[in-house]
């Protein structure tokens, strides 16, 4: 108990005069700060690029120049006070945690800038796609970059974790083996996601084809693509897989797509009025990009032939409804105008006279 007290009297003037100081210092500090951001509140709309990084830096600014504050005053202060030392590790470790929410608000705010400046709900959206897909991919894995970093500048100011790590330098090639060996799914998927932000096989909005499943890709994570299926089921997809394995994406260039329509009809059938019937149905349909409506006859049986009407459209959505509004309003003219002409099954029928009648000369 004697040393106790003791030690809290030890140069107490000096522990006086380091508190007012840190607390001088902290309030002149906050109080420039809270006037600088009004100013620039005043300049700068809420709605600009800048008024969404000033909204979103404030608080992690204020505590990385805080604990810089505190951390100065704790240098500057003698080595004779009590717990000095203790006090100037915890800032420090404080600081660097700072300094790590920091880059990672940063990282988020350039992030929702560029969304901000690329919508994707335009027509001609490819370029926005492109953007927000390679800025989703790089800011997640440059996420655990900071925070691997700052987490070791942390553990680094404490002498026993540096002195565990010297002791295990020399054993550093067989613990990094066995850990690349384990870790080797997500470094691949790590490294997969890198790929895939530089070359873009796939992008935000893309149409995929992928497992037989028709869908879009939703999300972009730093292990996995999730594609949102017509029918609102989720297929969730590993990133090495589309560096390994075939895949259909219907709009790596354009979302522009044709469509097939496949119809049986009788040889009797005339293929002009279908044409006819076909310009007048795609005309009055807000579907149609007024690209392409043809038909032909791509293949016949011994009984009918088939018709593939080929119609286009701005995407693969609208090209899906047009191309069954299309069926439907040819099978009902056919059925209307040509009912002759519908798939037929002939038969002739033999009566028993004439069945057991012999064959003529």
């Amino acid at each position: 108990m004697a040393t106790l007290i003791e030690l809290l009297s030890r140069e107490p003037a000096d522990a006086l005069w380091t508190a007012l100081a840190a607390a001088a210092l902290l309030l002149l500090t906050l109080i420039t700060m809270r006037v600088l951001r009004a100013a620039a509140v005043r300049k700068v709309s809420h709605r600009t690029i800048l008024g969404l990084v000033i909204r979103r830096t404030e608080a992690p600014v204020q505590a990385v120049v805080s604990l810089a504050v505190m951390h100065m005053v704790c240098q500057a202060a003698p080595q004779r006070l009590w717990l000095i030392g203790s006090l100037r590790h915890v800032t420090l470790v404080l600081l660097i945690g700072a300094i790590t929410w920091l880059l990672l608000r940063v990282v988020r705010v350039t992030r929702e800038s560029v969304a901000e400046l690329n919508p994707v709900d335009t027509a001609d959206n490819l370029l926005a796609r492109s953007r927000i897909t390679q800025v989703r991919v790089l800011t997640r894995t440059l996420n655990v970059v900071i925070l691997c970093v700052g987490l070791a500048l942390a553990l680094m100011t404490f002498p026993s974790v540096r002195q565990i790590g010297a002791s295990l330098l020399a054993s550093a090639g067989i613990a990094g083996l066995a850990v690349g060996l384990a870790a080797r799914p997500v470094i691949g998927n790590l490294l997969a996601g890198l790929q895939i932000a530089l070359s873009q096989p796939i992008r935000i909005d893309d149409v995929l084809v992928i497992e037989g499943e028709w869908g879009r890709v939703e999300e972009i994570t730093g292990t996995y693509v999730v594609v949102a299926i017509w029918d609102q089921r989720r297929l969730v997809v590993p990133l090495q897989y589309f560096i390994e394995k075939p895949f259909q994406n219907w709009t790596r260039q354009t979302s522009e797509l044709l469509g097939s329509v496949m119809l049986w009809v009788d040889y009797r059938m005339p293929v002009e009025p279908v044409r006819a019937e076909l310009k007048r149905l795609c005309s009055a349909d807000p579907d149609w990009d007024g690209r392409v409506a043809n038909v032909q006859v791509t293949e016949t049986s011994a009984t009918a032939m088939q018709l593939r009407i080929l119609v286009s459209s701005a995407d693969s959505g609208r090209n899906w409804d047009l191309r069954c509004r299309v069926r439907e309003g040819l099978i009902g003219f056919i059925a209307r105008e040509h009912p002759a002409c519908l798939p037929q099954l002939r038969a002739e029928l033999v009566g028993a006279h004439a069945a057991t009648a012999p064959p003529p000369p």
